[in-house]
């Protein structure tokens, strides 16, 4: 039984109290002429509004007189499980041990280049650059463990998920996770997704900003926000900000043995790199080596997520409530290996334990079944995704500028 107000009946006026309606009522009105849909059991006449539907009329006439949220998450289910059963979510040894195997070898390269070409400038700029895209690339594998997408069993994902955050990169498991799968749960949702918490540094989406704006809420002028970002976000995320929260939390949290993992990271690198460089221009390189990555990973991890709706919980389905929050980046193979595959982040987010080098063989299906439910499937330029997470941030603070003067 679906219940109504001013959302059923053939009148545009608000009824006086909520009416109710049972599902016999309801399939009766799946004319072309008359179209009532049920949305999270509220009923919706969209006779007019089904011409303006994004996926055209036809689409929404396929759901009429039907409960259009059940229907949806069952064709998920039946894509799910399509994918299932073409193996898409087995992973391939050989794709994960190669792609170790190349960040091993720029760690390998990178003290070969310091021992044979010494610590001149130029050497040493190599040198960053050869161990930043040695951590960024670390960086996508871990996260793939973390997924618990290579190996079948639970455990060994764990396992190696450690060695690689934590002897590859020297940070925490534990922490990555707390972070990651909020984030997986509720992407772009406000106080539920820890990566669109701005500590008020920022202000995102199209609500948040008019909320500061109308509560006259300033810490930063929040209309330059698209300026400073590129003095703060990109360069000061890894290097400073997470470096103390992943510090912090494994002592204050007790991940010792994440701690232990760390430990062995710091070891292994100051031990490779103090007979060149000494202890201060050692600590130096690191710090140099962060800086490069965070902006690596701020620009790609930023750009499917911060020109998307970021808003307050709307209880939608999972297909949709990912879709709203994610878009892709074209494929190809630069941008599959420089963003870790994150450019499919659509098909990620909708299976998140899939292995990341199938994900071009779910999204046609994917594809298929937002276009049937009239569901946005956005893809991009890798140069235009970079360009609007700037454009994002200046709408976003032009929404506040104009709350806070005029309202």
């Amino acid at each position: 039984m679906g219940k109504g107000g001013e959302q059923g009946g053939d009148s545009g006026e608000p009824a006086a109290q909520i009416r109710f309606y049972t599902w016999e009522e309801i399939q009766k009105h799946n004319l072309r002429t008359d179209k009532w849909l049920v949305i999270e059991r509220k009923v919706y006449n969209v006779t007019k509004w089904a011409s303006r539907h994004p996926g055209g009329q036809r689409v929404i006439s396929h759901c009429a007189g039907e409960d259009a949220t059940s229907q949806l998450v069952e064709d998920f289910r039946t894509l799910r499980k399509t994918a299932e059963d073409m193996n898409l979510f087995r992973a391939s040894p050989l794709f994960f041990s190669l792609y170790l195997g190349h960040i091993i070898a720029m760690e390998v390269l990178a003290w070969l280049m310091v021992s044979y070409f010494g610590t001149g400038w130029i050497a040493t700029l190599i040198l960053a650059c050869i161990l930043t895209t040695s951590q960024a690339q670390a960086g996508w594998l871990q996260h793939d463990f973390g997924h618990l997408s290579v190996f079948k069993k639970s455990s060994w994902n764990h396992i190696v998920h450690k060695f690689v955050i934590g002897h590859l990169k020297g940070a925490s498991a534990n922490w990555w996770n707390h972070r990651h799968f909020q984030h997986h749960a509720k992407p772009n949702i406000f106080k539920k997704d820890p990566d669109v918490n701005m500590l008020h540094i920022f202000v995102l989406g199209d609500t948040q900003p008019v909320e500061y704006g109308k509560k006259k809420l300033k810490y930063l002028p929040y209309n330059h926000q698209h300026e400073y970002f590129f003095l703060i976000f990109p360069p000061l995320l890894i290097p400073v900000y997470f470096q103390i929260q992943i510090i912090s939390t494994m002592i204050r949290r007790r991940f010792w043995a994440d701690l232990a993992w760390a430990i062995s990271y710091y070891l292994r690198y100051f031990i490779t790199y103090i007979p060149f460089y000494g202890v201060l221009g050692s600590l130096c390189l690191l710090t140099f080596v962060r800086f490069l990555e965070s902006h690596w990973f701020v620009w790609v991890t930023q750009m499917n997520h911060i020109p998307m709706e970021i808003d307050s919980e709307k209880h939608r389905d999972w297909l949709s409530s990912q879709m709203a929050a994610t878009c892709n980046i074209e494929q190809s193979f630069f941008n599959d290996w420089f963003t870790g595959h994150l450019n499919f982040q659509i098909e990620h987010h909708l299976f998140p334990t899939m292995p990341r080098h199938n994900f071009w063989k779910v999204k046609p299906l994917v594809k298929s079944l937002c276009a049937k439910y009239g569901v946005q499937y956005e893809e991009k330029p890798l140069g235009k995704a970079f360009v609007d997470i700037v454009g994002s941030l200046k709408k976003s603070g032009d929404l506040w500028l104009d709350a806070y003067l005029h309202k």
